[in-house]
């Protein structure tokens, strides 16, 4: 979705401030924003054909902000129907390729977001992330993205509503994707804030990163998830990159917060909210089609979707109290450690697959395959989830390149609040091992 002309004011407007020695933190730089968030004056349709014709009234927090330090709009990039896939293709706009390989997706829900920064089409974007949608796209695509921790920046301003906080609506985050872990870091010092009404008083001042070198960080690897499988390229850059900290001075052990076990009951709880929050503004008849799917199926973590459907309100509050011992956990953990290293997602960029809009129950029958095995597509869910349920930063991050030429990542989950700690280690890594590299047949004009 292009906005080209207000972008040739904007620009115009960028000469002209630079021409007076007006600075502002992202003077004059190109951007794009994902496809749900609000622009004033532009469509918000979510790939929902029935918000077509919806054009927005006002600016998202995120939209304002970027406004503010200077950039200029491009447009806004592609996402799945209601960002609930790691595809980027709907009813309105189409398929978004993966410019690595465009038969393959390049991640959802903010795949045009990663896509555009991969190919060249944009320097910086801001999506959105429940259950990957940033650090996916960001791994598939060979770029970096930043899922912050779950209160430093507004959570509103994405959707056909009005641009209001609604602090019951748990997990979901706003963050950027970048070429390099040094403009996330740029781009989060623009968006970190408190959200309309708590800007009254509160103001966000991020900790420093831990560490300035690389090799004093302390890093935990996350112990492989029984019951998971997952592709042994992304498992092997893992153990390869572990073993290449330790040669470098780190410390490195497979260490995890304790409360975390087999990460079933964890994962179980994940699920639930998941449910709970996306389903929220579901109408009656959308949500008896959903529980007579979820209980058609009958297994244990389409069980846990189902208690997000079917619950007391009262159950909402005790499942958020558990988030709360999750957190103690994590906090616990990272007094002894600074990153923890994980895949983002079990599998690597995938061949389009057909799904159906509205959902139907072939969603629960879908697989991708992982190194020859049919895997239930809902387990693409497991790692986005292990930060999500708690709300912890996490830096997704490039990792060199599979077989077949796709692009490898990993994601660095961080303490709380301490955002800046594993985008550095991201930054740092970088200089190490190399960063972002553009695929081939896009120029660097």
């Amino acid at each position: 979705m292009r906005d080209f002309e207000r972008a040739r004011q904007r620009a115009r407007a960028a000469d002209e401030a630079a021409a007076r020695a007006e600075r502002a933190p992202l003077l004059g730089l190109p951007i794009t924003l994902k496809e749900s968030f609000n622009v004033a004056g532009l469509p918000t349709t979510c790939g929902v054909p029935e918000w077509k014709g919806y054009v927005s009234p006002h600016d998202a927090p995120a939209a304002a902000r970027l406004h503010a330090a200077g950039t200029v709009l491009l447009g806004k990039t592609n996402v799945p129907p209601m960002l609930a896939d790691w595809q980027s293709d709907n009813p309105i706009y189409g398929r978004t390729g993966n410019p690595w390989d465009t038969a393959r997706t390049p991640g959802g829900s903010s795949g045009g977001s990663a896509a555009a920064l991969a190919a060249g089409l944009t320097a910086l974007e801001v999506g959105s992330d429940i259950g990957g949608s940033i650090r996916v796209p960001a791994v598939f695509c060979g770029v970096y993205g930043h899922r912050p921790s779950e209160t430093l920046l507004p959570k509103s301003g994405q959707f056909p509503m009005p641009p209001l906080p609604n602090a019951a609506v748990v997990m979901g985050v706003q963050g950027p994707l970048a070429r390099s872990a040094e403009d996330l870091e740029l781009a989060l010092s623009v968006l970190a804030g408190p959200d309309v009404g708590e800007d009254v008083a509160w103001r966000v001042e991020l900790p420093p990163a831990r560490r300035e070198r690389l090799a004093d960080f302390r890093v935990a690897v996350l112990p492989p998830i029984p019951w998971l499988d997952v592709d042994a390229q992304i498992a092997g850059a893992l153990d390869e990159l572990a073993s290449r900290l330790g040669r470098l001075g780190c410390a490195v052990k497979q260490a995890q917060p304790e409360a975390l076990g087999d990460h079933r009951e964890h994962h179980g709880l994940y699920r639930t909210l998941l449910s709970a929050v996306t389903s929220a503004r579901v109408d009656e008849e959308g949500r008896r089609q959903r529980i007579a799917m979820y209980e058609k199926a009958d297994d244990e973590f389409s069980r846990a979707h189902l208690r997000g459907l079917t619950s007391r309100p009262g159950d909402y509050i005790v499942w958020n109290a558990r988030r709360e011992q999750y957190r103690a956990a994590w906090r616990a953990f990272f007094r002894d450690w600074d990153v923890l290293l994980a895949p983002a997602i079990n599998v690597l960029a995938y061949p389009h697959i057909a799904r159906a809009w509205p959902p139907d129950d072939s969603d629960l029958t879908l697989t991708f395959t992982v190194d020859g095995r049919a895997v239930p597509y809902l387990h693409g869910v497991v790692y986005p989830g292990v930060s999500t349920v708690a709300g912890q930063p996490a830096t997704a991050f490039p990792l060199g390149r599979s077989r077949k030429g796709l692009p490898i990542g990993l994601q660095a989950i961080g303490p709380y609040l301490e955002d800046r700690t594993p985008i550095r280690f991201a930054a740092l890594l970088a200089r190490e091992i190399g960063g972002f590299t553009r695929p081939a047949g896009y120029d660097a004009s």
